[in-house]
C-alpha cells in the first residue's frame, strides 16, 4: 500500500553525484527525501538564474523562452545524470508535457491544499507505487507563485505582448491567473526503488 509522507525542504549534505554512481539502495525516506531535495534544488537554482539573466536581457517576453526551451532540457540532463525522472507537473499547466494525471493529479491536489510548510518552504509529499521490481518512489515539491520575477508570466495581470508570445508557443495554455502563495506546480521525481539494480 502506498504511503504519504509531507517533508519540509530538507538540507542537503550529500553531492548529488553520489545518488547516481554509488549504486547504493534508495531504501529510506530519509534517503530518498535527501536526494530528491538536491535534485529539486539543482532544478531550481540552475533555471531561476536562467530565467533571471534572461528577464535582465529581454524582459519577460525573453524569460518565455528560457521555460520554453531551457526547463525541458535541464529536466532531461538531471534525469540522465541521476536515474530519476525529473519533471515539472501543474495542475493548470502551460506546457501539454506538464499536465499531472492520475495518481499524480490527487498527489498535486494535496499540495495545492498547503503549497508551504509551516516553516514558510515549499512543501513536499513522497510516497511508494507499484509492487516489487517495479516499484517507484515519488516525490513532490510545491512550487508556490511568487510575486516577482514569476506574475509577469503567471499572474492576473499578463502584459498583452506577453500573453501574445504565450499564445504562439503555447496555444492551449492555462497557467495564468495565479495569485502569491498559490501553488503554481510542482517538481516531480520518481524513483526506482533500489537504484543500481
Amino acid at each position: 500500500m502506498a504511503s504519504r509522507t509531507l517533508f519540509g525542504m530538507v538540507p542537503v549534505m550529500l553531492a548529488l553525484s553520489a545518488c547516481a554512481s554509488s549504486g547504493a539502495s534508495v531504501a529510506s525516506d530519509a534517503d530518498v527525501a535527501q536526494k530528491s531535495a538536491a535534485l529539486a534544488d539543482r532544478f531550481q537554482a540552475d533555471l531561476q538564474g536562467q530565467l533571471q539573466a534572461a528577464m535582465q536581457q529581454g524582459g519577460p517576453v525573453g524569460a518565455i523562452a528560457v521555460c520554453h526551451e531551457v526547463a525541458p532540457a535541464l529536466a532531461q540532463s538531471l534525469s540522465d545524470e541521476s536515474g530519476a525522472q525529473v519533471r515539472r507537473i501543474a495542475l493548470r499547466q502551460r506546457n501539454p508535457a506538464a499536465l499531472a494525471e492520475g495518481e499524480l493529479r490527487a498527489k498535486l491536489e494535496t499540495l495545492a491544499a498547503a503549497p508551504l510548510g509551516p516553516d514558510g518552504k515549499p512543501a513536499s509529499l513522497q510516497w511508494t507505487s507499484g509492487t516489487s521490481k517495479a516499484a517507484r518512489v515519488h516525490y513532490l515539491r510545491a512550487i508556490p507563485m511568487k510575486e516577482q520575477p514569476c506574475a509577469a508570466c503567471h499572474g492576473t495581470n499578463v502584459a498583452p505582448q506577453v500573453q501574445a508570445r504565450i499564445a504562439e508557443l503555447y496555444p492551449d495554455d492555462r497557467a495564468t491567473g495565479f495569485r502569491p502563495g498559490e501553488l503554481r506546480g510542482a517538481i516531480a521525481i520518481s524513483w526506482p526503488a533500489s537504484v543500481g539494480q
